[in-house]
C-alpha cells in the first residue's frame, strides 16, 4: 500500500482505538459491506486488514454501493488485474444486442449478448466468460459502470496495489478500455472505449483490440 493508503489505516485503528479505550466499552465490529473492502475468493467481502489477517485470497475491491432497487445487487467490485487487449468483435456488420444505452448499469446483460451472439463472436466477452472461476460472474462494464469506476479511482486504487493488482492508470497510451456498451446507430460497427485517465469517451470501430478491466456484482447482505 502507498504512504496514503498507510495513514489511512493507520488513522482509523487510532480512531476505534480511542472510542473504545477510555470506558472499557466494546461495540460489536460492523460488518457491513463497503467502498474499499476486498471481495475474496470464496465470496466474502471484508476490510483489507481482515482480508490479510485471515489469509484470505484477494480478487477484486469493491468500488461502489447500490442503493437504487431498480438496480440489481447491492454493490460493484473491479478486478485486480487488467486483461489482454482483444477485439469487440471478430467481424463488423452485426449488430451484438446490447443496449447501446449511456446511462444503463448493464454489463452483465451487455456481455452475455456479445457472447451469445450467433453471427459474430467476440473475442473481448469470451475471454471475460472463460477468468471466473469462483462460481461468479465477471463482465464488461457498460459506460455507466465504467463512469462510476473512474469517479472511485483515487480511493480504490491503493487497495488494488497493496492486494498486488494493476491500478488502474493515468497514462494516456495506457488508460483505455472497452466498455460493453455498442454506439448507438451504428452497433454493427462501432463501441465504445472510455479512458481511465480522463473519463472521456471515443466510438471506436469494433474490431480494434483493446484492454478489458472486468468488473462483478455483489449480493452481499448490507
Amino acid at each position: 500500500m502507498n504512504k496514503t493508503g498507510k495513514t489511512w489505516v493507520a488513522a482509523a485503528w487510532v480512531l476505534a482505538a480511542a472510542l473504545t479505550g477510555c470506558d472499557g466499552h466494546h461495540d460489536m465490529p460492523d460488518t457491513s459491506m463497503k467502498a474499499a473492502h476486498i471481495l475474496c475468493a470464496g465470496g466474502e467481502t471484508m476490510s483489507y486488514e481482515d482480508c490479510v489477517a485471515q489469509g484470505k485470497e484477494a480478487v477484486a475491491v469493491v468500488f461502489y454501493l447500490n442503493h437504487d432497487e431498480n438496480v440489481a445487487g447491492t454493490g460493484y467490485a473491479v478486478y485486480l488485474h487488467d486483461l489482454a487487449p482483444e477485439a469487440f468483435a471478430d467481424s463488423l456488420g452485426v449488430a451484438q444486442g446490447t443496449s447501446a444505452d449511456l446511462t444503463a448499469h448493464d454489463g452483465n446483460e451487455n456481455t452475455f449478448a456479445l457472447y451469445d451472439t450467433q453471427d459474430v463472436s467476440s473475442p473481448m466477452a469470451v475471454q471475460v466468460f472463460d477468468m471466473w472461476r469462483y462460481g461468479q460472474s465477471a463482465y464488461v462494464p457498460s459506460v455507466a459502470q465504467m463512469r462510476l469506476l473512474y469517479a472511485a479511482k483515487e480511493y480504490v486504487n491503493p487497495y488494488i496495489e497493496a492486494c498486488g493488482g494493476d491500478p488502474l492508470p493515468d497514462d494516456t497510451d495506457d488508460c483505455w478500455y472497452w466498455t460493453s456498451t455498442e454506439v448507438s446507430g451504428q452497433e454493427t460497427a462501432k463501441a465504445w472505449l472510455f479512458s481511465m485517465g480522463s473519463g472521456a469517451m471515443q466510438e471506436t470501430p469494433k474490431l480494434q483490440a483493446h484492454k478489458v478491466r472486468p468488473i462483478v456484482t455483489l449480493y452481499n447482505e448490507e
